[in-house]
């Protein structure tokens, strides 16, 4: 491909490099760099790409594309931003693969990775569809499956995984669409076919200047969505809505909305409802308690309704759904009369839906396992403790991913907002805090093992070590038969 065509739609401002030179790819990783290659120079949170501009010339890049003049006597393309050039020339070096199928968008606090995996779930059950799914937990082309290193990839991988989609015969793809996904243009340039809003609750205010900033940045979906599907009984609705000059489709329970459900009943093994639109009144039922069940199935029917897809069709797909890994995943406790539970539950709204969804149904105690991210959003610590202490019987305060910070301190910042008359217990080290609530359990009790969720590992400095839950629940019961 020729760096003329690579450029397409990306409007430089200044020009030095050979526009008819051939390339042979693109990088904003100076030591990945490959002879013939662009190199983009993108100033990030941790490094600024000014500074390897040197190095990636050294190792054979044709050109840089930056941000500003370089210091160095290089060939450059300078524009006015390098990570929605990146986008652009992403999505033409891989010829535009989104153009051939349907994408549909969800972003929100809660609820994302469930809310994907149902509209797959749908799509395939109701269309025979091929579906892509792009999110938190892993990347999947159909039923393949491969882990994912972010919740949206960054533009150059965006496009190089839609285009395998593409080649291999996806017609649909459902992805999470993150605010630091939207704030870094990840996703600039492509189109949806339809963006779905969850809701939006405190999270990431360690990125995001205010819940303002946060709310702004989710709402960059709706600008390049046709369908906007919102919830209708989250208040941060109507913003989000701002820069949704499209068709609206709304869903809820409280609010009136275009879909609605009433009649809301859940037990410890099912969530059912009747799903009400001017045109239908279909029952729904599906084996996952909470009512951040009835939002989440809610948000995939919509989604799928404003596909075509009536609900006649498509609530029936939900009694099969089995879940996500790592949300409200009840953990194998054979020969013993209490419920062990992991749930990715690590923001104040997400922890009190949860806890609040096995208080409806526990008929023992509540023991709620929990801990907070370092280097992340501090201010919520407390409130989770506020919240654990209120919804649950009995709270252990450990660690969740300490990162680079104090694994103590965290606890203490938890602790701060548990009320003296509340029963809890600091243990240190998630391993052995999952090993005392087991040792604490009675019958009818239900541990919940919170923050994780899908995560097979803890995070502590900057190395990644191996914990799966479920790994120390199933040795603790073998120890102790």
């Amino acid at each position: 491909m020729r760096l003329k065509d690579l450029l397409a739609g990306v409007r430089p401002l200044l020009c030095t490099a050979e526009l008819a030179r051939e390339i042979s790819g693109v990088s904003s990783d100076s030591q990945k760099i490959q002879p013939g290659q662009v190199f983009v120079a993108i100033t990030g949170t941790q490094a600024d790409g000014k500074r390897y501009i040197a190095q990636a010339m050294a190792q054979g890049a044709c050109c840089v594309v930056c941000g500003e003049v370089p210091r160095d006597d290089v060939p450059y393309v300078l524009v006015h931003s390098t990570r929605q050039a990146l986008a652009i020339m992403a999505q033409n070096y891989f010829g535009d693969p989104a153009a051939a199928m349907t994408l549909i968008g969800v972003t929100g606090t809660n609820g994302k990775t469930t809310t994907t995996y149902l509209i797959k779930h749908i799509l395939e059950t109701t269309r025979q569809a091929k579906v892509g799914l792009i999110g938190t937990i892993q990347n999947m082309v159909g039923s393949c499956a491969e882990d994912a290193l972010r919740t949206t990839p960054d533009a150059w991988q965006m496009q190089r995984l839609l285009r395998r989609m593409a080649d291999e015969g996806c017609s649909h793809v459902v992805m999470e669409v993150s605010s630091h996904a939207l704030a870094l243009d990840r996703v600039y340039g492509l189109r949806f076919a339809v963006g779905v809003f969850t809701n939006l609750t405190q999270d990431h205010l360690d990125f995001h200047d205010s819940m303002t900033d946060y709310c702004a940045t989710k709402a960059q979906l709706f600008a390049q969505c046709d369908t906007a599907v919102y919830n209708a009984d989250d208040p941060w609705h109507e913003r989000i809505l701002q820069l949704a000059s499209v068709k609206r489709l709304s869903y809820g329970i409280k609010t009136e909305a275009a879909l609605q459900a009433q009649n809301v009943k859940m037990t410890a093994a099912t969530t059912v409802y009747l799903a009400v639109t001017e045109q239908e009144r279909v029952f729904a039922e599906t084996p996952i308690p909470g009512a951040f069940t009835v939002y989440n199935t809610l948000g995939a029917l919509a989604a799928c309704q404003a596909l075509g897809i009536p609900l006649q069709e498509s609530v029936p797909a939900l009694r099969e759904y089995r879940g996500v890994k790592g949300r409200m995943e009840v953990v194998p406790a054979f020969g013993k009369d209490y419920t062990v539970l992991i749930d990715y539950a690590h923001t104040p709204d997400a922890l009190e839906n949860m806890l609040t969804a096995v208080r409806g149904f526990a008929k023992g105690r509540v023991i709620a396992v929990f801990g907070c991210g370092g280097d992340r959003d501090r201010s919520k610590r407390a409130q989770m403790g506020a919240i654990a202490a209120n919804k649950a019987d009995f709270v252990i305060v450990t660690d969740d991913n300490p990162r680079t910070e104090s694994p103590q301190m965290i606890r203490e910042e938890i602790i701060a907002g548990i009320p003296q008359t509340a029963c809890w217990q600091e243990v240190a080290g998630r391993a052995e805090a999952i090993r005392y609530a087991l040792a604490q359990a009675r019958t009818d009790d239900v541990i919940v093992l919170c923050g994780k969720g899908h995560e097979t590992y803890q995070e502590i400095g900057h190395e990644k070590y191996h914990l799966d839950e479920r790994e120390i629940v199933a040795e603790y019961l073998n120890n102790n038969k």
